[in-house]
């Protein structure tokens, strides 16, 4: 008999029992009270990472160098979900990476580079060659920046005597179609398909420029359909990135702020006081940046975070299918129940939780939303595609796949600072906590997503949860046995290959 899910938690908790993916099913729908009728198509799947960070898919790329750096995260947002840079990288490296993800559309350029009415334009032209600038759309401004005009291309094409003032040869500001500063890029495509304009600057009450929008990327917006995708408020994609608990956490945040949505706090043990005070430091630098912290099992620790500011919490203990945290350690709840308990306690102070690991099969996506997680993190589902970091290796009997190794596997130890400090907090030394291997190369991240969006979306239709939040209130579970589990499984039969 299925049994709402608090129930069903307190029963097993009373028999001393935690519960992991293949431990649990969840019942259809006719025999839940609160069961709504819905098709696949018609589920919402809209959730959220953080306190602010939105999800139009609930579904995270996880924090691994052979999982996410941009192109993972680019693909990712395109499909409605996040990618959370990995923090094996340097500094500069990690806020290129961030920058590229949010850049990729470019909806408003928000400080664009301006230049003075009474310079030279050569003076300009050196300007932007100095600064290795490719682009030659600049707004004008006069001594008290107000906004007097426009240069572009053709504006240094036609000017044959460089020392003549930028005032003498750009397009005035009379003669250009602006916008309030609030502006988004749909209402930008209506001005500038209106007025027959390439540029559309941005200005304050008081005339002094505060963004502008460029045609090439306003189109590429409109024509990229991206109300599928996970978008800010200026158009561009959402992007998270990993930080390590050591003392240049603020120094590497600050390096990225400007194109950062989410900071994910990394580490083995985000119950620690390296994680708290991680957390205390980038809330006080920068308070108005949601930041997620992980990883905890237990209640207790993601009611702490809670208290201490997190945004948003990671949940999950040793269940990767690279992490050896638990076999080296013996701790580490059955990811079920952790993330029951975990997304119990944040509840109460409207945080939402992460599941982080050990999804092996497209319906522990929607067991690990039904327990009460707003989205899970995957690093093993989604690495050996296309979008992964990594070259595709053809193995002697034919086999193509892809490196995928956990951060805290003796290479990346080896290699990388930020999982030294991740795996040896308090600066003894770090104990391998992973292993590297090989996952079968997968094509694109795309047919891989839209397979797991389709078995959620069905899942949720079975079980009569139109939204993810109805799905975490009322779905309800079914304890399964060894031989139920083997039963949910292909059995007794020769799977053709596909």
């Amino acid at each position: 008999m299925s049994l709402e899910k608090d129930v069903f938690f307190e029963r097993k908790a009373e028999q001393g029992l935690s519960l992991t993916y293949q431990d649990v099913r969840l019942t259809t729908g006719y025999g839940n009270p609160e069961y709504v009728d819905v098709d696949p198509p018609e589920v919402d799947l809209r959730s959220r990472f953080s306190r602010n960070v939105r999800l139009l898919t609930p579904m995270v790329s996880a924090a691994m160098d052979t999982v996410t750096t941009s192109d993972m995260a680019i693909a990712m947002a395109k499909l409605g979900g996040i990618g959370t840079i990995h923090a094996g990288l340097d500094i500069p490296e990690q806020r290129a990476e961030v920058r590229r993800v949010k850049l990729h559309l470019n909806g408003l350029i928000e400080k664009p580079v301006s230049v003075r009415a009474d310079e030279p334009v050569e003076s300009v032209l050196n300007m932007l060659h100095d600064r290795h600038f490719d682009f030659k759309t600049l707004p004008v401004t006069d001594g008290a920046g107000v906004f007097v005009g426009m240069l572009s291309q053709r504006h240094f094409d036609f000017c044959e005597d460089r020392s003549q003032l930028v005032a003498e040869v750009m397009t005035p500001a009379e003669a250009i179609q602006s916008a309030p500063e609030d502006t988004d890029y749909r209402q930008a495509f209506d001005l500038m398909k209106r007025h027959d304009n390439k540029t559309l600057p941005l200005l304050d009450e008081t005339g002094r420029i505060t963004g502008l929008y460029l045609l090439s990327d306003v189109l590429r917006l409109v024509r990229e359909n991206p109300d599928n995708y996970n978008l800010d408020d200026n158009g561009r994609l959402r992007v998270a990135a990993a930080v390590p608990t050591d003392p240049k956490a603020v120094e590497r945040v600050g390096y990225m702020r400007p194109y950062l949505d989410v900071a994910v706090v990394d580490s083995a043990q985000g119950d620690s006081k390296y994680a708290f005070q991680t957390l205390k430091d980038l809330k006080e630098n920068f308070p108005d940046l949601d930041v997620v912290v992980g990883n905890v099992s237990q209640a207790g620790s993601a009611r702490k975070l809670a208290e201490a500011g997190a945004d948003g919490i990671k949940v999950g203990q040793g269940p990767g299918s690279i992490c050896t945290t638990r076999i080296e350690t013996g701790i580490g709840q059955p990811q079920v129940t952790a993330v029951y308990e975990c997304a119990k306690a944040a509840r109460e102070y409207d945080i939402p939780v992460c599941a982080d690991g050990g999804i092996t099969e497209p319906g522990d996506i929607s067991i690990a939303i039904a327990a009460g997680a707003a989205s899970v993190m995957m690093g093993r589902a989604l690495a050996g595609t296309d979008e992964a970091p990594g070259e595709v290796i053809m193995l002697e009997n034919g086999n193509r796949v892809m490196s995928y190794r956990g951060m805290g596997s003796p290479s990346a130890l080896k290699e990388s600072a930020a999982s030294r400090n991740r795996y040896a907090a308090g600066g003894g030394e770090a104990l391998p906590e992973g292993v590297e291997s090989y996952v079968e190369y997968k094509g694109s991240l795309n047919s891989v997503m839209r397979h797991y969006i389709l078995a959620l979306r069905k899942s949720m239709s079975y079980v009569g949860a139109p939204t993810i939040d109805r799905h975490i209130a009322h779905t309800r579970f079914d304890w399964v046995s060894t031989n139920g589990y083997r039963e949910s499984e292909t059995h007794d039969v020769m799977v053709k290959a596909s």
